[in-house]
């Protein structure tokens, strides 16, 4: 079972770094933020 991490301020920044830290990790990563264009998967 895959663990979950649920970032807040992931748009940018330490949230950001600490999102992609964890997907590498193998996590499943959800992130959450004030600017919808940011959160966006390139």
């Amino acid at each position: 079972m895959k663990k979950v991490c649920v970032v807040t301020g992931g748009g940018s920044g330490i949230g950001f770094a600490a999102a992609k830290e964890a997907a590498k990790k193998g996590y499943y990563v959800m992130i959450v933020g004030r600017n919808e264009k940011n959160l966006q998967v390139q």
